[in-house]
């Protein structure tokens, strides 16, 4: 099958429309949640990993209905074409095409030759990471039903629970651990996972992007733990609060295990900076992606240079590579498109009466897929009442967000022409 790059793009954002709205019927002709414009809500916030829910009281819930929305995560969190690609094997080359269309960053790596083969593998490595978090969060005190569903919830970093009050429910060290870990891990390159596995450890510190997201953990780590202390039990529950938090926030999960609403600023201040940033390209976390900042960070040295040096050349290198001048315009184009989107989804927002910070603060949460935030928006809050507008602006934002912009922008700019 042929699959041109426009008709890739289109027809990965058709699939996702479908499978948001099919996905909102189960909540909808439950009669739980009636209105079909919040059941839409809560069916994209799944789909696209986002884990902002409008649910007051979690727990109410029958099972049936928790697991499909925490399955809405993990097949989002991989990716429904993904899934089709590595099932289907008659899409060929074209399924590249659908995997670059998806894929949360700005480049698609190959493992084997075929794009099948490849969707494969990775759909491998997904499956054997959620079963290891299931077993592993079974045995330190979850029950099987809740383990899968945090475990369906993390590898996806999406975040929804089956608690009102999310891992907090559980006040278990050894539970916040392991979900710290593996939330790290579903926000870290899948391929390199995979390299790491084959003991290709050298792989890990060729990569620009993989050197920079241990290092922005270990920061933000750093500085959460230390600003802690004064109003922590221990060293280790100030250790702990911040490595999962960080994780948490970085990766766009949106689980929590504490208030951090009421951390000091300091905390505070890193973990909303975070963000900005998002996980690394080829994870299933939201963001902007650490590799962009990476690339503008090492093109502003250059400029600096280039400003001492004015007759000098200098090259952008990644992963010990000169790189081209086109992945700078690409890094570049799309951040200022995400800060536009930003802008544009806080004025809806607060067109809804909502003050400047908690616009913001949504539109963040939401075009970065993390679902949680601060102050009204953070841990033990339940999500705030907009009216129907705003959420079906919510839910084309959450899609932007999780198909990487373009996909979306190309398929509403294609009808503005025909128009």
């Amino acid at each position: 099958m042929k699959i041109t790059g426009e008709r890739g793009f289109l027809l990965v954002f058709l699939v996702w429309v479908f499978a948001c709205l099919l996905g909102a019927l189960p909540y909808f002709l439950s009669g739980y949640i009636p209105d079909f414009t919040d059941a839409v809500f809560e069916s994209v916030s799944g789909f696209t990993t986002t884990g902002a829910s409008l649910l007051k009281d979690i727990e109410r819930f029958p099972k049936p209905l928790l697991f499909w929305r925490a399955l809405t995560h993990w097949l989002g969190g991989m990716g429904i074409v993904t899934l089709t690609v590595a099932l289907l094997p008659f899409f060929g080359a074209g399924g590249f095409r659908l995997l670059q269309a998806e894929a949360p960053g700005p480049q698609v790596d190959k493992i084997v030759p075929r794009i099948t083969g490849t969707a494969r593998i990775l759909w491998s490595l997904y499956i054997a990471l959620t079963a290891a978090q299931t077993l592993l969060l079974f045995l330190f005190g979850m029950n099987w039903f809740d383990a899968l569903i945090h475990a369906f919830s993390t590898m996806s970093t999406g975040g929804f629970s089956s608690r009102n009050n999310s891992i907090a429910a559980y006040q278990s060290p050894a539970i916040e651990w392991i979900c710290a870990v593996f939330m790290l891990l579903a926000g870290f390159n899948f391929i390199l996972i995979l390299q790491l596995l084959r003991g290709r450890f050298r792989d890990l510190w060729r990569n620009s992007e993989a050197r920079a997201y241990f290092a922005i953990v270990l920061i933000a780590v750093v500085i959460i733990a230390l600003s802690l202390l004064p109003q922590t039990s221990s060293a280790e529950e100030a250790l702990r609060f911040a490595f999962f938090h960080t994780g948490s926030i970085l990766t766009s999960t949106g689980f929590f295990c504490a208030d951090y609403n009421a951390w000091p600023p300091l905390a505070q201040g890193v973990l909303f900076f975070a963000m900005f940033i998002g996980g690394c390209t080829g994870s299933t976390a939201g963001g902007v992606k650490v590799i962009r900042h990476v690339i503008l960070w090492k093109q502003m040295g250059n400029e600096i240079k280039h400003i001492v040096h004015p007759k000098g050349v200098f090259t952008l290198r990644l992963n010990g590579v000169s790189g081209k001048k086109d992945i700078v315009y690409g890094a570049a184009g799309f951040v200022f498109l995400y800060f536009l989107i930003l802008i544009l989804c806080a004025f809806l927002v607060s067109s809804a009466g909502e003050d400047v910070f908690t616009s913001i603060n949504t539109s963040l949460l939401i075009l970065g897929n993390i679902g949680l935030g601060l102050g009204k928006l953070g841990p033990f809050s339940p999500f705030p009442e907009f009216p129907g507008y705003v959420k079906w602006g919510l839910s084309l934002v959450m899609l932007l967000g999780r198909l990487e912009l373009w996909t979306v922008l190309m398929f509403v700019t294609k009808i503005v022409r025909r128009k």
